[in-house]
């Protein structure tokens, strides 16, 4: 499955659809989000059967960020079920994120 597009409108309905659901909070000005990118693309092929990730710009979408308390990007948030599991801020490498992600496998 492709990287969704996360919005103010979807963001609940793709964290309650999915059992595991990656969210990057990103903004195109941002150079580490650009180098976080393809990260998060190697990893959505990698796990794709069992991870959700969707990417959501903050300056398009501001609602979202701001109820869940983005205040420097990027940051990534795992829900596990639902819930927020894990908060991760800034840019990291693919192992490190993966072992991350697999913490919160079932």
């Amino acid at each position: 499955m492709a990287i969704i597009e996360s919005t103010d409108e979807n963001f609940k309905k793709i964290i309650k659809e999915n059992k595991l659901v990656l969210i990057d909070f990103w903004a195109s000005w941002c150079a580490p989000c650009k180098a976080l990118s393809p990260i998060l693309e190697e990893i959505n092929i990698e796990l794709q059967d069992k991870l959700t990730i969707g990417k959501h710009d903050i300056d398009s979408q501001p609602n979202t960020p701001t109820s869940q308390g983005v205040r420097g990007i990027p940051t990534m948030q795992i829900y596990v079920d639902s819930e927020l599991a894990e908060t991760i801020v800034g840019l990291t490498n693919k192992s490190d994120l993966i072992n991350k992600i697999k913490n919160h496998l079932g």
